[in-house]
């Protein structure tokens, strides 16, 4: 199998194209693989059904085996495990920085180091979460510090 990536200012979106002489089970099984990436995660506010985009969320956090999204102003439950996201976010963007916290780095404005070897990262909306000193040093490593 031949894989290529084409890179281009003029593509707005990105798109994926499957090339072959017959479609087998294992190009059908190819495809449903990455049309589980969407863009986006379905949460819900009490009664109420969201797409939320997923650069929209500041961080996803597993509470009493129930995962909520928090976004700059709602917080929302969504039925997806934390390893199941886990497994659709983008890994440069998105970082499991505790047992049960996933948190997107581009929503980190800064990094404070703990006596404890934790780190309290200020999202963009000024909410502290802690990196558990566990993570820290796969955060460095992603940060390349």
């Amino acid at each position: 199998m031949k894989v290529d990536i084409i890179e281009a200012q003029k593509y707005e979106k990105t798109c994926v194209e499957i090339h072959c002489k017959k479609t087998t089970n294992e190009i059908e099984s190819l495809k449903n693989y990455i049309s589980r990436f969407e863009s986006f995660i379905t949460a819900t506010d009490e009664d109420t059904l969201y797409k939320i985009p997923i650069n929209s969320i500041l961080y996803i956090e597993s509470v009493d085996k129930k995962t909520f999204l928090y976004t700059d102003n709602r917080v929302l439950r969504t039925p997806l495990r934390l390893y199941e996201i886990e497994e659709q976010l983008n890994t440069k963007q998105f970082f499991r920085c505790s047992k049960s916290t996933i948190i997107n780095l581009t929503k980190v404005e800064k990094l404070k180091p703990e006596i404890t070897r934790n780190v309290i990262a200020t999202l963009s909306n000024n909410e502290k979460v802690i990196i558990s000193r566990r993570y820290v040093s796969e955060l460095k490593k992603l940060l390349e510090i």
